[in-house]
């Protein structure tokens, strides 16, 4: 009597788990493996990751080409001079041309060693509710929060680097002299004068976020690229998704 006793709690456990599906037992088993992870630890993970993809991105970005070889992010001209690049080119312009597209990328380049501290700040940021959406979520779910929530502040933080840099770099110049030069042709009919520092703040940025989100799809996929204990920990929850 009391063996069966004893055995019938089994008993039960057993058959309990005989009527789980798998996929039970998978959500169970994830469950338990979120359950020993804090809000905070949760937060200061996902806030590593995010440090560390944009630290890897913003040194990428700011090395001699960073921008310029890359063609996931290299800056061409501005729209309105694109539509007319062959024109200037055949109408001996082409030396301008490539001056100023190898100009404004080396001032992205140089603009983006200052990004740092500003994306940092803008991590800092994150609530616990954000970092577990961002878990749970897509490969690039931390780099999509981060451009929806600090674009607009990244942009007017950024853009007096950026324009700084385009006078250092002499971009600015170079291409007041192109604009200038292509608008007195008496084959334009259409004047053009896009704003320069506008055009490649926007770029530039764009460019830190794709470098970002490269850095984010590492971090999830490849264990090895999980540089702390914590961000090991956070991540394998997702690993088991």
């Amino acid at each position: 009597m009391k063996k069966s006793l004893i055995y019938f709690p089994v008993y039960i456990l057993i058959a309990g788990l005989a009527a789980c599906t798998g996929a039970d037992i998978g959500g169970i088993l994830r469950g338990a493996g979120e359950a020993t992870l804090s809000d905070r630890d949760v937060s200061n993970g996902l806030k590593e990751a995010l440090v560390q993809g944009i630290s890897t991105g913003s040194e990428k970005a700011s090395a001699e080409d960073g921008f310029f070889r890359n063609e996931r992010i290299r800056i061409p001209l501005p729209e309105d001079l694109r539509r007319v690049e062959s024109t200037m080119r055949q109408l001996g312009l082409g030396n301008e041309v490539d001056r100023v597209i190898l100009t404004i990328n080396r001032g992205a380049e140089n603009a983006a060693r200052e990004a740092l501290p500003i994306f940092v700040s803008a991590i800092r940021q994150l609530t616990v509710d954000d970092a577990w959406s961002i878990l749970r979520g897509d490969q690039d779910a931390a780099t999509t929060y981060l451009r929806r929530t600090t674009s607009d502040q990244l942009t007017a933080l950024f853009m007096p680097r950026v324009q700084e840099s385009l006078e250092k770099v002499g971009a600015t110049r170079y291409y007041s002299d192109l604009v200038r030069a292509y608008n007195a042709l008496p084959t334009t009919s259409r004047k053009v004068d896009p704003d320069l520092n506008q055009y490649v703040t926007d770029r530039a940025i764009d460019g830190l976020f794709t470098l970002v989100a490269e850095e984010e799809r590492n971090i999830r996929e490849n264990p090895l690229q999980r540089t702390s204990a914590l961000m090991r920990r956070v991540f394998a929850v997702q690993d088991n998704r």
